[in-house]
């Protein structure tokens, strides 16, 4: 029988040699100074060889249990040689389906319905937050606490809410495998309550009521660029997003000479990717046609030279703070403002909510709620938009 010593000690020899344990297993040693264990059998009257690794990254003790395990294999009539197949099989199951390429499956089904930006902001978080650790994790075998560990990585750089957003990500990984019949549970349904709590999200500052009429008669006034003045007009007007009126095109808008003129914002500029329908009172009219010979022949409302090719995140913002308004309201905030006049004015929340184009969860329902109670909310903007007017009267 071998020791740990002998083979230690063996040394390479020009033609590869044996040594010999017992049982069938032996230490194979190469010309070029491997140790390979070996174990020859026979099954079913043929002559085979089983390996069982290198030494000593596989000890003579292990190699010692490899060959019971395979004797008593041979004793159940049992093939080793597709007992290995099959165990080879099934760890390459497992590598096909590790967390990072189920991930990527996922994404590439759920990316086709985001803004670009934003998928590219996903695959950011995927990629800098969750595959170093769990990448190559085969996906059955990721506990909760190896998700967990990956987020509190995340939340030692003081990243709380990315955490808690990685973690619904992950959750829809698990869900995406589950349909797909490649794992069969959701770890991080586990984890409810065991991330930190972000800080209380101060929201975007809304401008109180009793300071609007102030701030209309300010704007009227305002002395800089004339544009960014008209922006201004149509984001109380209209209480769109300020991404959708910075990159809004004249093409988008219907009948601006006829009696229901309306700005049709496509799917693919919408937070949501649902087509937005802003129906357009007088006043918005008005507006445009002030700022049409501005922009020219440009596609944009608002063209600039910048990489975008139209107006800048933060050009209103700072015209704001030129009016005096830096820190007591936010061009964000004028949708907050409108929400609340219009609920306390005592119109239909569902209208109210569908202005706002507010998440709508079921894609049907989304899809047709674009134009759902666009009468009543023509009327709504209307009114509106005279009550801005009655405010500037009064201020």
């Amino acid at each position: 029988m071998l020791s740990d010593a002998a083979c230690r000690s063996a040394k390479p020899a020009e033609k590869p040699y044996k040594l010999a344990d017992g049982g069938g297993l032996y230490l194979f040693i190469t010309p070029a100074g491997g140790k390979l264990w070996r174990a020859d059998y026979r099954h079913n009257g043929k002559r085979r060889t089983a390996s069982f690794g290198s030494y000593p990254a596989v000890s003579l003790a292990t190699a010692r249990k490899a060959r019971e395990d395979l004797k008593g294999q041979l004793s159940a009539q049992v093939d080793p040689a597709q007992v290995k197949r099959s165990e080879r099989r099934a760890r390459q199951a497992l590598a096909a389906n590790n967390f990072e390429k189920i991930a990527r499956e996922w994404f590439a089904a759920k990316a086709q319905s985001w803004l670009p930006r934003y998928g590219q902001r996903v695959m950011d978080r995927l990629e800098a937050d969750v595959f170093p650790p769990l990448g190559r994790l085969p996906i059955t075998e990721i506990e909760p606490p190896d998700v967990l560990e990956a987020l509190r990585k995340v939340e030692a750089r003081g990243a709380l809410e990315i955490a808690k957003r990685d973690m619904q990500m992950i959750g829809q990984i698990f869900r995406f495998a589950i349909a797909s019949g490649r794992a069969k549970r959701d770890p991080t349904q586990d984890l409810r309550g065991a991330l930190k709590s972000p800080k209380r999200v101060e929201h975007r500052r809304a401008l109180p009521h009793g300071d609007l009429p102030g701030f209309l008669r300010a704007l009227e006034a305002y002395d800089g660029e004339p544009m960014t003045k008209h922006a201004l007009k149509l984001m109380v007007l209209t209480f769109v997003r300020t991404g959708e009126l910075r990159a809004a095109r004249w093409a988008e808008f219907e009948g601006l000479d006829g009696p229901e003129p309306l700005w049709r914002i496509p799917a693919a500029r919408m937070k949501m990717r649902f087509e937005h329908l802003v129906p357009i009172a007088p006043q918005v009219v008005a507006v445009l046609q002030d700022l049409r010979p501005l922009a020219g022949r440009n596609p944009h409302l608002f063209p600039s030279p910048g990489k975008e090719g139209f107006m800048s995140n933060n050009t209103m913002l700072f015209a704001m703070y030129r009016m005096g308004y830096h820190g007591r309201a936010t061009v964000h905030g004028f949708r907050g403002m409108a929400s609340t006049w219009l609920n306390e004015a005592g119109y239909n929340p569902d209208w109210i909510e569908r202005q706002l184009a507010h998440d709508e969860r079921n894609e049907v329902r989304g899809a047709y709620n674009s134009a759902q109670y666009l009468a009543g909310r023509r009327q709504m903007m209307r009114d509106w938009a005279d009550f801005l007017d009655r405010a500037v009267a009064a201020a």
